[in-house]
């Protein structure tokens, strides 16, 4: 999984693109030879990727919005339809840490912008993606999760119970998508060198982790029209696949 895949012509979505594990892989993307579809809230930083991107010799279109207008991810999905007529991948990267802090104390107004950001803004791409990446002859569709969802951690509470909730979100979409082309999947990136990480352990040093650049191509390989890998999640740490343990009937 180290070698970037051949993505000549295909067209990929990526949230969160402006800067950390989104940069990185919206770069390795255009490099592949993909048109990048960059998605973020900062101007600059997409001005910046695009500069990138066109260094490496690749072509981007630029969308500056915050995922929680979710009237605009509809609105980008008729633009999406009305130039491609389909998306062949969505990265849907973009994420937030919230207040790390006993479950009692989040402010509902925190609550509900971990929620909109971590799950509904992820759910409105579905909705709104979902018959491009149909129509793609080899759709590819990555959610990033956490290691924060696999046993419960003090203070944790908001971000973990918003990433499980994606988690669920994304494996089911992966079970009602299972006879089409479309593949579904998650990342686990682990400890990566990104500002959230620095949020999360200010302590910590930044020189002892793994940096986006490392786990681009790693991400890059669940793109690859040949990937047949589907309801999994690639956890990095381990360079692995984990899948979710399903009842056999309903519980």
């Amino acid at each position: 999984m180290s070698e970037l895949p051949d993505l000549s012509g295909r067209v990929a979505l990526v949230t969160g693109a402006s800067r950390g594990i989104g940069y990185a892989v919206s770069v390795a993307l255009a490099k592949a030879g993909a048109h990048v579809i960059a998605v973020a809230r900062t101007v600059g930083g997409l001005e910046e990727l695009d500069d990138a991107i066109q260094a490496a010799g690749g072509q981007a279109t630029l969308v500056p919005f915050d995922l929680k207008d979710t009237d605009a991810i509809d609105r980008l999905g008729a633009a999406i339809f009305e130039r491609w007529k389909r998306l062949d991948i969505l990265f849907a990267n973009a994420g937030m840490l919230g207040p790390l802090t006993p479950v009692g104390h989040i402010k509902p107004k925190q609550w509900d912008e971990l929620v909109a950001i971590n799950l509904t803004a992820n759910w409105r791409l579905i909705r709104a993606l979902d018959p491009l990446l149909r129509a793609s002859d080899a759709g590819r569709a990555v959610f990033m999760t956490s290691g924060a969802t696999y046993s419960p951690r003090a203070y944790w509470g908001g971000y973990a119970v918003t990433k499980m909730a994606l988690e669920q979100l994304a494996l089911t979409y992966a079970m009602e998508t299972a006879n089409y082309p479309l593949k579904v999947n998650l990342v686990n990136p682990g400890p990566i060198r990104t500002a959230m990480r620095a949020q999360a352990m200010p302590g910590e040093d930044p020189d002892t982790l793994k940096t986006p650049a490392d786990i681009a191509p790693k991400i890059l390989a669940l793109f690859a029209p040949d990937f047949e890998r589907h309801g999994m999640i690639y956890d990095f740490p381990q360079d692995g696949f984990l899948e979710r343990p399903r009842p056999t009937s309903a519980e």
